[in-house]
């Protein structure tokens, strides 16, 4: 049986529901909107803005392409925007490939 989301994760779920909605509300946009956009139902989207965490991935992203900030998702996980992700791949990747 799957163990319930830790507090940090449930934090961050309502943190980015909140934002969401921000968004959709600053582009003018109802949810109905949104949620045809992204392809889901308005309970989909309702549950996304509440910060449920159970919600599936595609769910979550088809919101953030709607809202146009899918690149920023994609960005604000990418290692190598860190100093930590830059400094670690010049340690742990090859310095070449051979043919």
């Amino acid at each position: 049986m799957p163990r319930p989301p830790s507090v940090r994760v449930t934090s961050a779920a309502k943190s980015i529901g909140e934002q969401t909605v921000a968004w959709r509300k600053l582009q003018g946009l109802t949810a109905a909107q949104v949620a045809e956009r992204a392809g889901i139902s308005r309970n989909t989207l309702r549950r996304i803005e509440t910060g449920d965490a159970g919600v599936s991935f595609q769910a979550f992203l088809g919101v953030a392409r709607a809202l146009g900030v899918l690149d920023a998702v994609v960005t604000a996980t990418d290692p190598y925007e860190t100093d930590l992700g830059r400094a670690r791949a010049d340690d742990i990747l090859p310095k070449r490939v051979r043919p």
